[in-house]
């Protein structure tokens, strides 16, 4: 996961050092920087989805909270606690699939009302975006990370915290460059410097 993130990060620096070192013009360099952003997101993608068969598939073992390796042998065994589930398979999608739909229209109205926040709190746009509207989106995993690490599970609490920054890096985010190329937007993978650079600070 770590090597992902620091892949992550490294596809937001290079864009970023190719603007820098381009001395032709802007239209050429923003050019140079679409094709890069659009071959680098393909790639991105490809190695999430590997990295989800390498997860859930071909070493399941590795990521699974209910096994443990035996330290003199290096073999997997299976743990004795076990919980009851709360819910069965259907009551537990049909109630993902409900959250999901009141969180998207709640995302919704919270974005349409940055305005009068801005307005009203003299906050600036960028810190609502960057800040505020990460941590009231991703509510529900911060209190799942938070439970699971008081029940001491602190292997998925970190999952938890880890694979959200991950499926953002490495899925949604490129997601969107190729997105926009379907819908004939321009859309990059060169942020801001201090934007990059923080980010690369706080992977390392």
């Amino acid at each position: 996961m770590s090597s992902l993130m620091a892949m992550a990060s490294a596809s937001l620096i290079i864009p970023a050092a190719l603007s820098a070192s381009l001395s032709g013009s802007q239209k050429s360099t923003e050019a140079a920087i679409l094709v890069l952003s659009r071959g680098t997101s393909i790639i991105i993608i490809l190695l999430y989805l590997l990295y989800l068969f390498f997860q859930l598939k071909s070493h399941a073992t590795l990521f699974d909270a209910e096994t443990a390796q035996d330290p003199e042998n290096g073999t997997v065994q299976e743990q004795q606690h076990h919980e009851e589930p709360m819910l069965d398979a259907i009551s537990a999608s049909v109630v993902l699939l409900a959250v999901t739909v009141l969180v998207a229209v709640c995302a919704d109205y919270l974005v349409d009302s940055i305005d009068s926040v801005v307005e009203s709190t003299h906050l600036s746009r960028t810190f609502i975006g960057l800040i505020l509207l990460p941590i009231v989106g991703n509510a529900a995993e911060h209190v799942t990370a938070i439970l699971v690490a008081y029940k001491g599970k602190m292997d998925l609490a970190i999952g938890v915290a880890i694979g959200s920054s991950l499926q953002i890096a490495l899925f949604v985010t490129p997601f969107m460059v190729i997105l926009g190329w379907i819908i004939h937007q321009p859309m990059t993978l060169h942020f801001q410097g201090f934007e990059t650079v923080a980010k690369a600070n706080a992977i390392i």
